[in-house]
């Protein structure tokens, strides 16, 4: 699959005032490791900065995941985030 802008979108009022990074959040079915290739978020080359953070809700195998990324560059129009950080699966046992 492709990255989907409809699918992302800004945590707060992210005025990107000073140096502070902007939060984002972004769902899709996909894993975060099809996520986090160079270049998924090239459509995004205009308004993500380097470290800039992505909370992306994905799944692995059917189960829903919780991953954070960190834009660690965007140059010529290739973005590259970090290999997610799992925050979380989200399940239930009940």
């Amino acid at each position: 699959m492709a990255f989907v802008r409809n699918d992302f979108g800004p945590i707060g009022g992210q005025s990107k005032a000073g140096t502070t990074p902007a939060m984002y959040v972004y769902t899709t079915t996909e894993a975060h490791t099809a996520v986090d290739a160079s270049g998924y978020f090239n459509d995004l080359n205009d308004i993500l900065t380097v470290g800039d953070m992505i909370i992306v809700h994905g799944a692995t195998g059917g189960t829903r995941t919780v991953t954070m990324h960190i834009v660690v560059s965007n140059a010529s129009g290739v973005v590259d985030v970090s290999d997610g950080t799992t925050v979380g699966a989200v399940s239930d046992s009940d």
